[in-house]
């Protein structure tokens, strides 16, 4: 058995004696109660016992000079691969550092009291630099995934995807699955962008953040339906509509208009639902009793005025087309309507019918499109429809040649 040292200097030769052995003992350690570690790939293995060797390296050189500790500190970790950190967690950084230092203690015990408080010290110096190592990845991934969801969003406004869309949205950890539909409102003073992200989950909903100058962007996407059957939380309740997670979310917004575009089947598309929402958001505050939030469909009069043609196309594809091709006696009955000023008894009398009976086809038409003529905000889509429906009759229509 070795002699146990008397002065710092002959500790200091003797730890450097013990060095090798040290690092053997600790692999071996680490084999026998890490099950993780026995898992990895040899490469991995290698990298963990580089920094293992490592950190017993550098306790002889602190143990030498204590003031050495911020630079000795960092160079433990230095020892390891930059990909080691996606590999092994803090938790399971924390367990080597205490196998090793288990290690250390059971073979240096007999080495005085001033050597087991050097390594007590030395320990709680390289448990903090680890966590100052994973918190600077964590920061850097952060700030990463910042920049990556602003492009990500930039795309979907600008409707520039690309065939990477995909693979940056998977990189973003995207959890929704199915429908996606885009928020658009004024961006608050201070934006607590997790405090947004917990209450989207809470909804069992995911989302995407994006501020452009003074609007703030979002892009909703529902929980996968696997993941809601798993949450015994959720039980058998519905899953939220769109509106119903805008009114939820809706204190996150700064003041002002809150729009919401229409349900797309999913994030690739979710173009087309930014660009209803953009537009809506354009021009709501020309509707003066505009709920918040409000769909973007409910702002299709103003955005067609305003030159909207995705509006002036919903307009005619969703309301005159579908009309027109069930039955020309329902549209006629609601441009009677709507030029008589919603009254039964004035269209009655244009159409020599009883007022049941435009009553009755009025229902048809709420029936067929959606929209009840009945409502004065509603009146309002459908005239706008009726009109942008006829113009674009008469630019479809043939035109005669002028003849000689």
């Amino acid at each position: 058995m070795a002699t146990r040292p008397k002065t710092k200097a002959e500790t200091l030769a003797w730890l450097r004696t013990i060095a090798g052995e040290l690092a053997t003992a600790t692999l071996k350690r680490l084999e026998d109660t890490l099950p993780w570690y026995g898992d990895m790939p040899p490469s991995r293995r290698s990298a963990v016992g580089l920094v293992a060797q490592a950190g017993i390296s550098s306790f002889v050189a602190w143990f030498d000079d204590p003031r050495s500790t911020p630079w000795i500190a960092a160079d433990v970790f230095g020892a390891a691969p930059r990909e080691l950190l996606r590999s092994v967690s803090l938790q399971q950084t924390l367990q080597l550092i205490r196998v090793t230092v288990e290690v250390v203690e059971d073979r240096v015990k007999d080495g005085g009291e001033p050597l087991r408080e050097a390594i007590l010290l030395y320990s709680r110096e390289i448990a903090f630099a680890a966590a100052d190592v994973y918190a600077r990845a964590a920061e850097a991934r952060g700030l990463w995934d910042a920049r990556l969801e602003a492009l990500v969003v930039d795309s979907i406004l600008s409707g520039e995807a690309d065939d990477e869309l995909p693979s940056r949205i998977a990189a973003l950890g995207w959890h929704g699955h199915g429908e996606v539909s885009v928020l658009v409102g004024t961006a608050p003073k201070q934006l607590d962008v997790d405090h947004v992200r917990r209450a989207a989950r809470h909804m069992h909903a995911d989302v995407l953040i994006g501020v452009q100058g003074n609007r703030l962007v979002l892009v909703i996407g529902r929980a996968d339906p696997l993941a809601r059957e798993a949450d015994e939380s959720i039980g058998t309740a519905p899953a939220l509509t769109f509106m119903e997670i805008a009114a939820q979310l809706e204190p996150h917004f700064g003041p002002g208009h809150l729009v919401l575009g229409h349900a797309v089947p999913n994030l690739v598309d979710a173009s087309k639902s930014a660009k209803a929402a953009l537009a809506g958001f354009a021009v709501a505050r020309s509707w003066r009793h505009a709920p918040r939030p409000v769909h973007a469909d409910d702002l299709l009069p103003e955005r067609a005025l305003a030159g909207d043609p995705l509006a002036r196309a919903t307009l005619v594809h969703r309301i005159y087309r579908p009309l027109q091709a069930h039955s020309t006696e329902l549209l006629t009955t609601l441009w009677s309507y709507l030029d008589n000023g919603r009254s039964l008894e004035a269209t009655a009398r244009e159409l020599f019918v009883h007022p049941n009976t435009v009553r009755y086809r009025l229902k048809r038409v709420s029936d067929v499109i959606g929209w009840d003529a009945t409502g004065a905000r509603e009146a309002l889509i459908l005239q706008s429809a009726l009109i942008i429906g006829s113009m674009s009759d008469h630019e479809l229509a043939p035109r005669r040649r002028p003849t000689n």
